[in-house]
């Protein structure tokens, strides 16, 4: 098994997902040429790439899409709703549509698709179960429902939103109402609150949970990394490893 953030913050996001037979990259929010770099960095052909998955519409998600898809003439699962609102999703022959909630198949892994709380049209987090084991995905949410934490438990590998330090957003630059945005129900996980949802999921099978979507004004990777380190500190069901995402390199693991 291997997982790459190929870039994780405000400005784009991108991974890559390698589980037995499967190759899949969950959102294309770097240009089509800034990915492909990116692929080409960590050693994985475009080419090779066997789907790109989509989480929600938002422009550090899908920037390269369109472009990525026609290059590649590779399949895309779009949420239905999603599907026939996006502007360019490359090709329509390439497009494949998921219902939240309903599994789907793509070679060795099973891909179930769960609905998740952001300022956006049907949003949604994946996990990917295989032979190998099950990964969980879910930034972007503004609040952690029951159904997350179900979806998400018993997960080899986790890819969590840690985005803001809350007294940071609170003293920060940002205007009032994105503040309100950034905190609210349908905007982005604090550190404290992705460490929360952390503690909920560790079991004795977790082996590395990467912290995803940092933003560079209103967080430091060293207070997700404490609050992180706070929750682990006081178990001892699990040690996972901890990665922190980046927005400018590549950060991965394999197993």
């Amino acid at each position: 098994m291997k997982i790459c953030l190929l870039a994780s913050g405000s400005k784009g996001n991108s991974i890559v997902v390698e589980s037995g037979k499967t190759r899949l990259l969950i959102d294309a929010g770097l240009s089509a040429r800034e990915l492909r770099k990116r692929l080409d960095a960590v050693g994985v052909a475009a080419e090779s790439l066997d789907a790109l998955l989509i989480t929600h519409e938002h422009g550090d998600h899908v920037r390269g899409l369109g472009p990525l898809v026609r290059q590649l003439n590779l399949p895309v699962y779009l949420q239905t709703d999603l599907a026939g609102k996006l502007s360019d999703p490359g090709k329509p022959a390439c497009v494949r549509e998921f219902v939240d909630g309903e599994e789907f198949v793509i070679n060795d892994l099973t891909i179930r698709p769960f609905a998740i709380t952001h300022d956006c049209l049907a949003p949604v987090g994946f996990t990917l179960n295989g032979e190998q084991g099950k990964v969980g995905i879910a930034t972007d949410l503004g609040v952690v429902t029951r159904l997350v934490t179900e979806c998400l438990r018993d997960c080899r590998a986790l890819v969590l939103e840690t985005n803001h330090d809350e007294e940071l957003l609170r003293d920060g630059p940002y205007p009032w109402k994105l503040k309100q945005r950034v905190r609210g129900n349908h905007g982005h996980l604090s550190n404290h609150a992705g460490s929360d949802l952390l503690k909920d999921l560790l079991w004795s099978g977790l082996e590395t949970v990467f912290l995803g979507h940092l933003s560079e004004t209103n967080n430091r990777p060293e207070l997700a990394l404490e609050a992180v380190s706070t929750i682990l500190g006081r178990q001892n069901i699990s040690q996972p490893q901890v990665l922190l995402g980046k927005q400018q390199l590549p950060v991965w693991w394999a197993a």
